[in-house]
């Protein structure tokens, strides 16, 4: 039963990490590598952040680790319960929950995790009693360096794509973002002037300038259409608003995706249900 499942019975034990000092091209690596999200960040054997795709999405230009992350993350024990990581993790809106003893890294406890676990249970809940009716839909043919921006300005992880006959060709998620993006070096200049601008003898033409050139290293996102990153994927994998939690669980964990596309008896978009949303079957 989900109450007496504890934490270190699910957590992740061999926890991939980034130590600061560190760089955003070291955490760049780890994300796409290992396939997740985020990693704890430590510094001299002991927590002291985490990062994640969102926070490498949302700072583009910068690279070091020690801004990227967020300070002082949320934690559990690995003697809480999985009814309690859910809690915290609904409650705050966080993927990931750092596990320590005396705050030493010992373990890692996801939502993927979770959703594991939930796929193993029967509950026969239907989804539309939890979907939270935010979708944000992306057409087909708009650029994946747009994508990026209007997810983050809509605060979503994941959106439907359609076509102009309203028909899902799949999902586009901030996994999908970061595994396209590629890392661009530039160099930049400036001129500074060597003159003073209260000397009235001296001319703007005539003065001295001083010329700084700096390297600027940023995330970059490609202008190809979300269509070709969606035939990539395959078919999309859908859901009707009848299915059982634990049904769209087990779907979530076959296709390692933490989001469905619902549709309606007419099989158009009815919106969208989240690894997020299926924790209140647990926790309400």
């Amino acid at each position: 039963m989900p109450q007496y499942t504890k934490v270190e019975e699910m957590m992740v034990r061999n926890v991939a990490y980034a130590t600061l000092p560190g760089s955003r091209d070291e955490v760049l690596e780890i994300l796409k590598n290992k396939h997740i999200s985020g990693v704890p960040v430590v510094k001299n054997n002991g927590l002291v952040g985490i990062v994640t795709r969102t926070d490498l999405l949302k700072n583009t230009d910068e690279e070091q680790l020690a801004i990227l992350m967020t300070r002082d993350p949320i934690t559990i024990s690995p003697e809480q319960s999985m009814v309690e990581a859910s809690r915290i993790i609904l409650n705050t809106g966080v993927r990931r929950l750092p596990v320590v003893i005396d705050n030493t890294l010992v373990g890692i406890i996801t939502l993927t995790d979770i959703i594991g676990a939930i796929a193993n249970f029967n509950i026969m809940q239907p989804i539309q009693e939890l979907m939270n009716g935010k979708t944000v839909i992306i057409w087909d043919a708009t650029p994946v360096s747009m994508v990026g921006m209007i997810m983050e300005m809509a605060e979503v992880k994941a959106a439907p794509v359609v076509n102009l006959a309203e028909e899902v060709q799949g999902v586009i998620c901030d996994k999908d973002l970061i595994n396209m993006s590629v890392i661009e070096d530039y160099t930049e200049h400036s001129d500074m002037s060597a003159g003073s601008d209260e000397d009235e003898w001296t001319w703007e033409s005539m003065r001295d300038t001083m010329s700084l050139y700096y390297s600027v290293s940023r995330i970059r996102l490609p202008d190809s259409p979300v269509s070709e990153a969606i035939k990539l994927k395959g078919n999309p994998v859908t859901i009707v608003s009848s299915t059982t939690v634990s049904d769209a669980a087990r779907k979530m964990k076959r296709n390692n995706i933490n989001q469905i596309s619902v549709l309606s008896a007419n099989n158009k978009l009815k919106g969208m249900i989240y690894d997020f949303d299926l924790l209140k079957a647990l926790v309400w």
